[in-house]
């Protein structure tokens, strides 16, 4: 009873009342409360990771639009396996392989 007898004089401090008001209204109803800043800050941290995923595979794209810009192997070797572009005296055959049943059910 003697703790509440101390403090009670500081809580009739209009003062007082308002700092501890607007605490609470900042840690709780307005609109950059805590719960949202934390939020946004997690949502930062998922667009920075996104943002070096992306990067590095812009890194890789480049770096394979280089190479089949230089080399006319590789550039040959692009167009036969994804245009299925062939010489004038080549026969392509094309196998496609039927998944079993157990493999369709694993993908869905």
């Amino acid at each position: 009873m003697k703790r509440f007898a101390k403090i009670w004089p500081w809580l009739k401090n209009k003062y007082v009342i308002t700092l501890i008001a607007f605490v609470v209204w900042m840690i709780f109803f307005d609109r950059n409360d805590l719960i949202s800043q934390y939020s946004y800050k997690q949502e930062l941290k998922e667009l920075q990771e996104e943002r070096k995923y992306y990067e590095a595979e812009i890194e890789k794209s480049t770096a394979k639009l280089k190479e089949l810009t230089s080399d006319p192997a590789t550039r040959e070797k692009f167009a036969r396996e994804q245009y299925k572009m062939k010489k004038a005296d080549e026969e392509i055959f094309v196998i496609i392989r039927e998944e079993s049943k157990e493999e369709s059910d694993k993908n869905s």
